[in-house]
């Protein structure tokens, strides 16, 4: 069924998010209080409410998007090139132009999206804060009544479980094992709060998340057993 796919229907994608606040004592103190509670079973005694809160950029309800990469297919005859850009700046603007890209070039029946974990944690990420400020989902993300194969998401890491529930394999161990050159990255996710808050660098955060699109795009050609992009082949757009 994979390979009946079209590479041009599928949209790619990524995002990068971060807490709310940069600091624990930023929140209210109904904040502080909610986020003791989420968080009580995964700190355990090992960390305090403040100590845990740099991790609060998981969780929608704590964290807000700073970025979503996406890229796409163009398969011209024997050319092939995928293209890549970002949506970055405020987080309503962010939500507002990736819902005008899936209600515009990419919200036909034909069309899909596609992230490594997306549907455990992109596609339902990106649809509580739309909620959370006041947009509308669009059609692709608004699941309520859909049945399983009419929900259109692909996911390269449940594609790799194949049933087995239990497995997590992460985007960086799935590319390495599937001989998929290493993108030269100078940060990794647990650095973006940082990056974000600390150095305001936004574009070090675009191309580390664009350079994720990519490949988790090799991942589903390697799925497909297909030729690899080459860098040729890959263009921001």
């Amino acid at each position: 069924m994979l390979y009946k796919l079209n590479l041009e229907h599928i949209l790619f994608l990524d995002i990068e998010t971060v807490p709310q606040q940069q600091h624990f004592t930023d929140l209210d103190e109904t904040a502080q209080l909610l986020w003791e509670q989420k968080t009580q079973y995964q700190r355990k005694e090992e960390f305090t409410p403040e100590e845990f809160y740099d991790r609060a950029g998981i969780w929608a309800e704590f964290g807000k998007i700073v970025c979503i990469s996406v890229g796409y297919f163009k398969i011209q005859g024997d050319l092939r090139t995928f293209r890549t850009t970002s949506f970055y700046g405020d987080e309503t603007k962010i939500l507002k132009e990736f819902k005008q890209l899936l209600t515009g070039y990419f919200s036909g029946v034909k069309h899909l999206l596609c992230a490594h974990n997306g549907k455990e944690f992109d596609f339902p990420y990106i649809a509580r804060r739309m909620i959370i400020n006041g947009i509308n989902l669009p059609y692709k993300l608004d699941l309520f009544g859909k049945k399983p194969w009419e929900i259109p998401h692909l996911d390269t890491m449940e594609l790799w479980k194949f049933g087995d529930y239990k497995h997590y394999t992460s985007l960086k161990l799935l590319a390495h094992i599937l001989g998929i050159p290493s993108p030269k990255e100078d940060m990794d996710g647990s650095m973006v709060k940082d990056v974000f808050y600390k150095e305001k660098d936004i574009d070090r955060i675009i191309n580390y998340c664009e350079l994720d699109v990519v490949t988790t795009a090799q991942v589903f050609l390697r799925l497909r057993n297909e030729e690899l992009l080459s860098d040729e082949e890959i263009k921001k757009v």
